[in-house]
């Protein structure tokens, strides 16, 4: 396994929006999303965050659904929330994670990699992208999974939509990293070998570790064709698109 540290590939400008993504997905985490009893997280994640089978019937869970031996479909005893906007909470599910070392390695990630692909597409356009590649990365994990009630959470969809286009844009930056080989290597790896080999270990580990890794397949799919079309227009080291 490879982990990243940083990479050497200097930005025009300030990432202002990739340090404003992350700093609202700690608050989020730290002061808002509630962590007490496992029943009142229970409670939170499932009354704001994406449900597959919410999104596929169009209307929150029924309780019915969410028992024992419950299955999409089982309209019994009321919906569970039934306020709930199932199509808002996709977009609310980018911001939740579910622990502390969740959160920290998806904005680990995000910091590496977004701030030259906000460089590239500019502060609105690094948005508009960052959460377009977070609603496709969700609904290509409902497609896969349509009639699962477990709800999706965290921004790692987006974020792989980041790594995406950072793979076609810079597949020769150097990306300093951690190599565990009988010892820890520090080594200065391309960028396409730690992208590749990231995108490959999702088909290797993604089913066997409860991971919505077919929205990280996704995500990183759709950053990655974003990018080639964009690059026919506009070269890596140009100003950004949208400022």
């Amino acid at each position: 396994m490879v982990i990243p540290l940083h990479d050497n590939n200097p930005t025009q400008r300030r990432a202002v929006i990739t340090l404003a993504l992350i700093a609202i997905n700690i608050i989020v985490f730290a002061f808002l999303q509630d962590r007490g009893t496992p029943e009142e997280e229970f409670v939170f994640t499932y009354e704001n965050a994406a449900v597959p089978c919410e999104l596929k019937e169009g209307r929150p869970l029924f309780i019915g659904e969410l028992e024992r031996g419950g299955e999409c479909g089982d309209e019994l005893r009321g919906e569970l929330f039934p306020d709930k906007n199932v199509w808002l909470s996709v977009l609310f599910s980018m911001f939740l994670h579910g622990s502390w070392f969740h959160l920290l390695g998806n904005m680990w990630f995000l910091w590496i990699f977004g701030n030259n692909v906000e460089d590239y597409l500019g502060k609105i356009g690094f948005v508009l992208f960052y959460l377009i590649a977070g609603l496709v990365a969700t609904f290509a994990h409902v497609l896969y999974e349509p009639n699962s009630t477990t709800a999706v959470v965290g921004a790692s969809g987006a974020i792989a939509g980041v790594m995406g286009m950072y793979l076609v844009l810079w597949p020769r930056a150097r990306v300093i990293s951690f190599v565990p080989f009988f010892f820890i290597f520090l080594l200065p790896l391309p960028a396409s070998w730690v992208l590749v080999g990231w995108f490959v270990l999702q088909f290797v580990t993604g089913g066997n570790t409860g991971v919505a890794w077919v929205a990280h397949v996704g995500g990183f799919i759709f950053g990655a064709v974003i990018g080639i079309l964009l690059k026919r227009v506009k070269e890596p080291n140009e100003a950004g698109f949208l400022s």
